[in-house]
């Protein structure tokens, strides 16, 4: 494997000067000076690079399409098109700004050296969780508690992530409550984001397919699309609602929406889906917000092979580019 440099691209530009195609090279060693990425193999020497016939020939770290050439003043060159190299490119922000000389000689907008679309690695599928990974919501529920029932509860309180066993109700009664809060400006206005989270996802959007897979209800999907795009705005593919503990309709298990999207990795807070979806073998980052939700701390969960514990959003950029970037 060799490492394909600045050098390496101002010779690809000086031997295409003569053939007046030099634009498109040019602009990638002038955007793509400051990194290196890995080609199968180095710049090869020209076959034949004299007056004569001006003619280049690039192997390994160029892709071949037939033959194809560009005519200048009556001077025919061979070139192959740029071609990465199949591994992940280390620096997934650099974004060139004029094009890549394609098969057909034509260029085309430039695009993210990370993980764009299926003429180089397809990006990781991750599923995201909303409510204590993107949101905090049970703070808020919290506080609504408190003043429509005088219940006063912290989260540190929730040993489990079901509130009729912290508020001493029935399972029906919590799920009333809770349905009342939806209706109330402690939830359409009181839910902020989790500290960390969008920086983390605009970084984590060059290589990842990102979708929401949440187990909210349909009757708040309406806000809670609106409540993610004006947080998070543009990060996420698709958005899939589970439905669980409704008033009515279907419930769907988040390890069948994970599979159906081909999700390779869920981010989420509660260790009874962290474990669903590591026991038909999706990895899952098991967040615990600073080590401050007593609910994530089930040892069945964490000691899957395939639960890793996150404590903050760093931690969940860490672990997916360290799976991304070999």
């Amino acid at each position: 494997m060799v490492v394909l440099r600045k050098e390496g691209f101002r010779l690809i530009s000086r031997s295409f000067e003569s053939f007046g195609i030099n634009s498109g090279l040019m602009a990638l060693n002038r955007l793509l000076s400051p990194i290196s990425f890995r080609a199968y193999n180095c710049l090869s020497e020209p076959n034949d690079v004299s007056s004569a016939n001006r003619r280049l020939s690039l192997r390994g770290c160029l892709d071949r399409h037939d033959g194809v050439s560009w005519r200048a003043d009556d001077r025919t060159a061979s070139a192959r098109a740029l071609k990465l190299h199949s591994q992940f490119v280390r620096e997934p922000n650099v974004v060139l700004g004029e094009g890549l000389v394609n098969g057909s000689g034509s260029f085309k907008p430039g695009r993210p050296l990370g993980f764009p679309d299926r003429s180089i690695p397809e990006k990781m599928v991750v599923a995201v969780d909303v409510d204590e990974v993107l949101g905090s919501f049970l703070a808020a529920l919290n506080k609504f508690i408190a003043d429509r029932y005088s219940l006063k509860h912290s989260v540190s309180e929730y040993y489990v992530y079901e509130f009729f066993r912290i508020w001493n109700c029935s399972r029906a009664e919590a799920d009333i409550r809770v349905h009342e809060f939806f209706k109330t400006p402690y939830f359409t206005n009181g839910i902020h984001p989790i500290p960390g989270a969008c920086n983390a996802l605009h970084k984590l959007s060059t290589f990842c397919h990102l979708s929401v897979v949440t187990s909210r209800q349909n009757v708040i999907k309406d806000h809670t699309l609106e409540w993610i795009e004006k947080h998070y705005p543009g990060l996420f593919q698709e958005i899939h609602f589970g439905n669980h503990f409704a008033l009515d309709g279907q419930s769907r298990p988040k390890s069948e929406i994970c599979r159906s999207l081909g999700a390779q990795v869920l981010i989420d807070d509660n260790p009874r889906y962290a474990l669903e979806c590591a026991e038909v073998g999706i990895r899952v980052l098991l967040f615990d917000y600073h080590n401050s939700y007593p609910w994530s701390k089930d040892d069945s969960a964490v000691s899957h092979p395939l639960v890793t514990k996150v404590h903050n959003w760093e931690e969940v950029k860490h672990h997916l580019i360290s799976s991304a970037v070999p």
